[in-house]
């Protein structure tokens, strides 16, 4: 058996990844105090989200309370 490691992914699956992250999505990097990221994830897993998508929508819902309106995400 090689030493190298079996990806799960074909080459071309994972260009095709690549290419739509690229070209479909940004990163924010965020730092929280230790101990805080553990909290985050038991409430995003509690309301049955990802952190990711637990982040996005408390972004989103404070976004339209600060401007009165329903103008975030968009």
């Amino acid at each position: 058996m090689s030493k190298e490691r079996k990806s799960r992914y074909t080459e071309a699956q994972a260009r095709a990844a690549s290419k739509y992250l690229k070209e479909s999505v940004e990163d924010i990097r965020i730092r929280v105090p230790k101990g805080q990221k553990a909290i985050i994830k038991e409430h995003a897993e509690s309301q049955g989200e990802s952190m990711n998508a637990f982040v996005i929508r408390a972004i989103d819902e404070t976004m339209q309370r600060d401007s009165g309106s329903d103008q975030a995400g968009e």
